[in-house]
């Protein structure tokens, strides 16, 4: 997915267009940093600081169909917040805090090989493997 052109090739193929607001939340989603996550209101905050005028609405309908489409994955994190990423091929893993919803990502392989037994005794086929540990981190512990 390094070029636009594939993108958009992708978009099409599933009766979608590739228009400049969907350009630019890929975008916004390939320059972030490792490890961070957005919500549809971050996202939204995001576009609205670099004078983007784009309703909230926009950027849930967009994130749906990105989501729909296999270039972003939603993640559920937190209780009632569902957090966006780029779909990549590398499986990663989440420790969450519940209270400050303080994200970190960690790998593990052994997690992905005990998945990948129990799917194949089952006769089933992989799709995804996400493991969330959900924590409460020291600073939330003062805080509460």
């Amino acid at each position: 997915m390094d070029n636009f052109k594939t993108l958009k090739t992708k978009f099409n193929a599933q009766g979608y267009r590739f228009t400049p607001q969907r350009q630019l939340i890929f975008e916004i989603f390939q320059t972030l940093p490792t490890g961070n996550h957005l919500s549809a209101e971050s996202l939204h905050f995001l576009l609205l600081e670099r004078g983007e005028a784009m309703s909230l609405s926009t950027v849930y309908r967009i994130l749906k169909i990105m989501t729909k489409i296999g270039i972003i994955r939603e993640v559920e994190l937190a209780q009632a917040q569902k957090y966006y990423e780029l779909n990549t091929i590398s499986t990663h893993h989440h420790i969450v805090c519940v209270q400050c919803h303080q994200i970190i990502e960690f790998e593990n392989n052994s997690i992905l090989q005990q998945g990948l037994k129990q799917v194949e005794t089952m006769g089933l086929q992989l799709i995804d493997c996400k493991f969330t540990l959900q924590t409460i981190c020291p600073e939330a512990l003062q805080m509460g």
